[in-house]
């Protein structure tokens, strides 16, 4: 009687110690498993939404640029010609845009080609990267596209 009773306070000890340290890493790993498939997806998420905006801010500015040239009967010069006007430009009735609109999500000055690739003229977002080329939200925007 004596080994059987010492055998079941060594098991009600055992029981009564708690965790192991295998088991309490292999907790530990999976929190921080989830913790950055969780980052992953709302910091990933934000340059999508970046990528969204820059696309319809994008087309918002080509509206702009098609009401700059009926207004004047020519393309804007460069980008900023929406803002102020430049010289003696006939029938200019702006500001078209706002300062503030001629950057991109990222803080990147947007670039006015003209002619544009199979348009009169192109707006472009170098995307996250500040870059051009680049693929994902690294990629270029272009408002033709």
């Amino acid at each position: 009687m004596n080994n059987a009773s010492r055998l079941r306070r060594q098991v009600a000890a055992r029981a009564q110690a708690g965790f192991s340290l295998i088991e309490i890493l292999i907790v530990v790993a999976l929190i921080a498993l989830i913790a950055g498939m969780v980052a992953n997806q709302v910091f990933g998420g934000q340059d999508r939404a970046k990528v969204k905006m820059a696309v319809s801010q994008l087309a918002s500015l080509s509206g702009k640029i098609e009401q700059y040239e009926m207004d004047t009967g020519s393309l804007p010069n460069n980008i900023n010609d929406l803002v102020r006007e430049s010289g003696s430009t006939k029938g200019w009735l702006g500001p078209y845009s706002k300062e503030s609109e001629l950057k991109d999500p990222w803080n990147t000055p947007i670039e006015m080609r003209v002619p544009g690739e199979n348009a009169p003229f192109a707006l472009i977002s170098l995307g996250a990267d500040r870059k051009s080329g680049g693929t994902g939200v690294d990629a270029d925007i272009n408002s033709n596209d």
